[in-house]
């Protein structure tokens, strides 16, 4: 049957009614849509309580979420419908996630990358998983746990949870079923427990980065049974087992980083042959055995690491089958042999690491000379011998050359001055002779120049004068000869830097430089005349002398017996063994004449002891109490818990006789000491603001002053920690190198650093090496290793303790002034952050501004910048490469001087 026209016309009209009906309706419908987002994402904008840089200013209550909201992406083919991303990177927004964004029905990625939000993923975010594609909240203050929902996402791709505080263990959902999850990373957290075997079930997992956190346990099995796996990373946490069969199908990996571990067996070196590898890391774990045969490299592999193990046997001549190879460390382990020349082939190399191999022997091989973008040489610490090649002038790029701690002989080559952008050259601790070449003076980028332990002969060149960013210079223990260079910039350093130069003279050496040795001449007549006046007035002086030694005898046995007189006989504080016997009489010998002498007093004082409410501290030897006279006079007294290998009396009578000689500002002052056969206590003077340990850490049992109260003297302002670790340096350094013989110091940490009334500090438990139980046994050695303190040298069964043992343990408190950070911090049972690992990870990925202790105001981060590096040196595993004290003291004054 066929329509009419008039019905035909008729349907049609009806139809295109319908049509404007229906599209009215969408249009209507799509307005609603859009402003159920406006209000959503106006919701979040309520959470956020900061905005520093005002990137939210844009979400208006009528602004156009598509048109108006910056950092809004909305989908359509006009980009005008739902709303899919929210992108907002490094705004410093702080606040709330808000569970409001869950309500957004077409969202599809949500990127907060380097913001300030606090608190937890919403639970509310379940309902996203119908959409959602990419989850980055990377750097910022996310906690809590990880929501095991995610992994039930059926888009998500890209998880990126790093850089947060969130803890727990990672949740066992988080990769169950994982259907399209390329890649997640939760670095830089909190976490604890295992790495998830789940990881096999993703089957299109490209890579997940879990480093910088405190897992534990083995490996998963099937790490790498997803056959995109390309990207793993679990570096700096607590991992161990044996993993190089675990990891032998990883055939598409192109990172590997297991580096801070505590894997063990043979490291996986059988991944260098794969196709894809580019990166290389298994540093700082206890693998051992012998680095392989490598036989094929990967094409694109530029970076190796297998520095701090337990390797051994010599450095391979296959590594140079890595043709494109550029960085090669495989420093501090113990690998023999000799340095292969074939390395020299490698001319994409940049950093060649092998330090702290002190059985690889041999010279340096000329061959070296050849890689010519060669950007840092670390040979230092092992046991070459021979010349410094001249072909080393030709890296032209070097910006470090360290051949330190060496047995190098000959001259130093002349032509060293083409490299033109050298910043670092130590050449300490060798055999070298001749003179200084005149040609350094041309490196006037030079940084660090040291030149010290070494056969030179001959004067200071001059031309040094030209190196005016040097900050580090030392010539010390050498056989130079003449008058040291008035330059300025020579003249900054002081005498340790020319010390140990017999024939050196002048200014900053005390060593004035005499007129020289002219022509013999004839004596005339008034110089015969006043030779001989003054040899009558020395006989007139020995004969005074002999008189005044005459009479001094007398009166020292005179003072003698007084003080035999003076000593005072005091009853002990320490209960008696048995009822009714009579107190133990002991020896206590006085040092200041401010401390009272009576009897009385010193009964009075000592029974304090028995008052745990004077209890002020503990430590390595004993314990600390207040003991306070009736005259209002408080001193500190230490009751020792251990006499180290001190035999007797005598013995502790001579150590103690020892320290009450020694004087300076910054040392806590020795004022006596009292012995019998079952108490010793040392006496010193008491230090009413506690330690830097207290200040630093929140710790503060002493009652404060009032002037420092109104000072703000528990707060520790920059300058005042600057001042503290200056202090305490200079003690050292006294210590160090004006006592005679040196006195080692062995338990440097904060909480030996006294604060007097000024906030100055003062070092305490000085001279004390003999009593501390660190040197008789090592067990309790290994024990003190873990307090974080303590060289890693004295770790060892040789226990190879010197001055650099205190510079180690000074440079831990450098750490803890910068970062406010404990050496040791346990966050979970069974677990430890060494603070000097955690900042040198901190600044290998990050920068040093991360480090800071956020409560610190009012400083110049140049200088805080300047301590992090010296605490760094100072922290060096290998002793020869830590700076004296003396040299400490001159950095930390040339950096308040240049600030």
């Amino acid at each position: 049957m066929t329509r009419s026209p008039r019905a035909a016309a008729a349907a049609a009209s009806s139809s295109a009614a319908l049509l404007s009906a229906l599209l009215l309706l969408l249009l209507h419908l799509a307005g609603a849509a859009t402003d159920a987002e406006r209000r959503i994402l106006l919701d979040f904008k309520a959470a956020i309580t900061s905005d520093p840089d005002g990137v939210l200013r844009s979400w208006t209550p009528t602004g156009d979420p598509c048109a108006d909201f910056a950092w809004v992406t909305c989908g359509g083919p006009s980009s005008s419908g739902p709303v899919q991303r929210l992108r907002i990177h490094g705004a410093g927004l702080a606040g709330a996630l808000s569970p409001s964004l869950a309500r957004l029905p077409a969202l599809e990625s949500i990127s907060l990358f380097g913001n300030r939000l606090g608190g937890g993923v919403p639970p509310a975010f379940r309902a996203l998983a119908p959409t959602l594609r990419k989850l980055n909240l990377s750097r910022n203050a996310l906690g809590g746990e990880i929501p095991p929902f995610l992994g039930a996402f059926p888009l998500l791709r890209l998880l990126d949870l790093s850089y947060n505080a969130f803890a727990g263990e990672i949740p066992a959902g988080l990769f169950d079923p994982c259907l399209r999850l390329r890649y997640v990373s939760l670095a830089h957290n909190d976490l604890t427990g295992p790495v998830p075997p789940g990881i096999a079930n993703c089957s299109r997992l490209a890579g997940f980065d879990f480093s910088y956190n405190r897992l534990s346990g083995e490996f998963p099995d099937r790490v790498c049974a997803p056959p995109e796996m390309n990207y793993i990373s679990v570096r700096s946490n607590e991992l161990s087992g044996d993993i190089a069969a675990k990891v032998a199908s990883c055939g598409s990996i192109d990172l590997f980083d297991v580096g801070s571990n505590n894997f063990t067996g043979a490291a996986p070196f059988a991944l260098l042959s794969t196709v894809n590898i580019t990166y290389f890391n298994v540093s700082s774990n206890a693998f051992d055995g012998q680095i392989p045969t490598i036989t094929t490299c990967g094409g694109k592999f530029s970076y190796l690491d297998a520095s701090a193990n337990r390797l051994t046997g010599p450095v391979p001549d296959t590594v140079v089958n890595c043709r494109n190879l550029r960085v090669l460390d495989l420093g501090a382990n113990a690998l023999s042999g000799a340095v292969p020349p074939v390395i020299g082939t490698l001319r994409s190399l940049s950093v060649l690491r092998l330090a702290g191999n002190a059985d690889i022997t041999g010279s340096i091989p000329a061959e070296l000379g050849g890689i010519e973008m060669l950007v840092t040489l670390d040979l230092a610490g092992l046991a070459l011998t021979g010349e410094i090649p001249g072909s080393l002038s030709q890296c032209q790029f070097l910006l470090d050359l360290n051949l330190s701690a060496n047995k190098l002989q000959g001259a130093i080559p002349s032509t060293l001055n083409n490299l033109t952008y050298l910043k670092m050259l130590d050449l300490h601790r060798n055999q070298l002779d001749g003179g200084i070449p005149v040609t350094l003076g041309q490196l006037t980028n030079l940084v660090l120049l040291d030149l010290s332990e070494n056969q030179l002969t001959g004067p200071i060149p001059q031309e040094l004068g030209n190196l005016s960013n040097l900050s580090h210079f030392n010539v010390s223990f050498n056989n130079l000869s003449g008058m040291i260079p008035s330059v300025p910039i020579l003249q900054k350093f002081d005498f340790t830097a020319f010390m140990g130069n017999p024939f050196l003279c002048g200014p900053p050496l005390n060593n004035l430089c005499g007129a020289g040795h002219g022509h013999r001449k004839r004596l005339g007549v008034p110089i015969i005349i006043a030779i001989v006046a003054a040899a009558l007035i020395l006989i007139g002086i020995c004969i005074v002398c002999a008189l005044n030694i005459k009479a001094y005898t007398r009166k020292t046995r005179d003072e003698e017996d007084r003080k035999e007189e003076e000593e005072v006989l005091v009853s002990e504080s320490t209960p008696i063994a048995s009822p009714g016997s009579n107190a133990i009489i002991g020896k206590l010998v006085l040092f200041s004449k401010s401390l009272p002498s009576r009897y009385e007093d010193w009964e009075t004082g000592t029974k304090a002891l028995l008052d745990k409410d004077c209890l002020i501290g503990g430590g390595s030897i004993g314990t600390v109490y207040k003991a306070t006279f009736e005259n209002g006079l408080s001193i500190a007294v230490k009751k020792l818990e251990t006499l180290g290998r001190v035999r007797g009396q005598d013995e502790f009578e001579h150590e103690m006789s020892q320290l009450g000689n020694l004087s300076h500002p910054n040392l806590v002052a020795f004022q006596g000491y009292y012995w019998s056969s079952s108490m010793q206590l040392l006496l010193s003077e008491y230090m009413a603001n506690g330690s830097l340990y207290d200040h630093l850490h929140g710790n503060r049992p002493y009652a404060f002053s009032e002037s420092s109260s109104r000072s703000g003297g528990g707060e520790l302002l920059w300058e005042r920690r600057f001042n503290i670790a200056l202090g305490a340096a200079r003690a050292l350094a006294y210590l160090h190198h004006d006592c005679r013989p040196q006195i080692l110091h062995l338990n440097i940490k904060s909480s030996n650093i006294m604060l007097d009334g000024k906030y100055e500090a003062k070092l305490a438990d000085y001279g004390l090496g003999k009593l501390l139980p660190i040197l008789g046994s090592i067990e309790l050695s290994r024990i003190h290793t873990a307090i974080g303190y303590i060289a890693p040298e004295l770790a060892s069964p040789s226990l190879r303790y010197s001055d650099k043992s205190d510079v180690f343990s000074f440079g831990v408190v450098l750490l803890e002034i910068v970062t406010g950070r404990k050496p040791v911090d346990s966050p979970g049972v069974a677990t430890a952050v060494v603070l000097r690992d955690y900042v040198r990870e901190i600044l290998e990925y990050g920068t040093a501004s991360d480090c800071f202790d956020r409560s610190l105001r009012g400083f110049a981060e140049a200088e805080l910048v300047q301590v992090l590096r010296l605490a760094l040196v100072c922290t060096s595993n290998t002793p020869s490469s830590r700076p004296s004290m003396a040299e400490v003291v001159q950095f930390l004054e040339s950096v308040r001087t240049s600030s």
